[in-house]
């Protein structure tokens, strides 16, 4: 029988996780972002399969929290509104994924 991971060592990286990137919707955006210098809208309503509503849900968290940066801007008489990751979102994003590839690596097999 394996051993029991203990909090001291295996799954002692989940209490750092980021609750607000682990979110799969959210987790997904930053993801999208994490590749592009910038994004608009409707990238990301055809990538991820969010709502309208849902997604501008989720990016108005990411960017209360410093981690996406949103651009409003009009083409034509349109609106069009593009979306960046910060150097903080950047940075979240990189740490949620350091600290879950340590607590994956770790479990035993």
């Amino acid at each position: 029988m394996p051993p029991k991971p203990t909090r001291s060592n295996d799954l002692q990286s989940l209490t750092d996780i980021d609750k607000l990137v682990h979110e799969p919707a959210r987790l997904m955006i930053l993801a999208y972002l994490y590749v592009v210098e910038s994004a608009d809208f409707i990238f990301l309503i055809r990538q991820t399969d969010l709502t309208w509503g849902n997604l501008s849900a989720h990016i108005s968290k990411l960017e209360a929290a410093g981690y996406v940066e949103v651009t409003k801007e009009f083409v034509g008489k349109k609106p069009h509104t593009m979306l960046s990751l910060t150097a903080e979102g950047r940075a979240a994003f990189r740490t949620y994924r350091q600290n879950m590839k340590r607590v994956l690596d770790d479990l035993p097999d």
